[in-house]
């Protein structure tokens, strides 16, 4: 009687636990968790693709669209690079996080052939980041200009960059050249105009007077 009772009193499982249970049993996947309401596993790098198509055509998931694809870096970690997929189900009105790591060297199965629209944030991943996906037939730079260097939002990417760009009007075209650095770097004290400003124009007589008056008694 008292099993029963407190059956009857345990909330009906959530939806964002009913798919993060159901996500669980999929090969592939290494751990589910809800945060803040959201649904996010962490899969293997290779499982990738076989996953992803199960997550589109399994009517228990029905993720009709990839939302986008992102990158995130922790320098610290032997596999730094985290690739974030956000996938919407429009039948199913719910959402889903997937998350796999890898390095520099170890390239991320492409899922163009799934979502197609993947072209487009693979492209946007290995520009940004240098993250390598496999199977891609058309991985190019697609923010950064012709013959950029490096990654920018990789940590360890200079913050000054390595060329700076300017208009040469001798040579009427776009010229690049090594990054200069006219001034030093300026030391801001984050004050606010009111903060910052202790004494207005024409004002002087008056903070003279009331820096030389004794202090008011208490």
């Amino acid at each position: 009687m008292a099993e029963e009772q407190t059956d009857a009193a345990r909330p009906p499982p959530t939806a964002e636990r009913i798919l993060a249970d159901g996500l669980a049993t999929l090969p592939g996947v290494i751990a589910v968790s809800v945060e803040k309401n959201e649904v996010v596993a962490s899969a293997g790098r290779d499982a990738l693709p076989a996953l992803m198509a199960t997550l589109r055509d399994d009517p228990r998931f029905a993720f009709e669209q990839l939302m986008d694809l992102c990158g995130v870096d922790w320098p610290d970690r032997a596999e730094r690079f985290e690739v974030v997929y956000n996938l919407l189900s429009v039948s199913l009105n719910q959402r889903v996080r997937v998350i796999v790591t890898t390095d520099e060297t170890h390239p991320v199965p492409s899922v163009h052939t799934v979502w197609p629209v993947a072209t487009w944030w693979e492209r946007e991943c290995w520009d940004l980041f240098g993250v390598v996906f496999s199977g891609q037939p058309d991985l190019r730079r697609i923010l950064t200009d012709y013959g950029f260097e490096g990654h920018p939002l990789r940590k360890d990417f200079p913050l000054t960059g390595h060329v700076e760009v300017r208009y040469d009007e001798e040579r009427k075209s776009v010229v690049y050249e090594p990054v200069r650095l006219t001034q030093d770097f300026r030391r801001f004290d984050f004050l606010s105009p009111w903060e910052a400003l202790t004494t207005l124009p024409g004002d002087e007589k008056v903070y003279a007077e009331r820096a030389a008056a004794p202090p008011p008694k208490v």
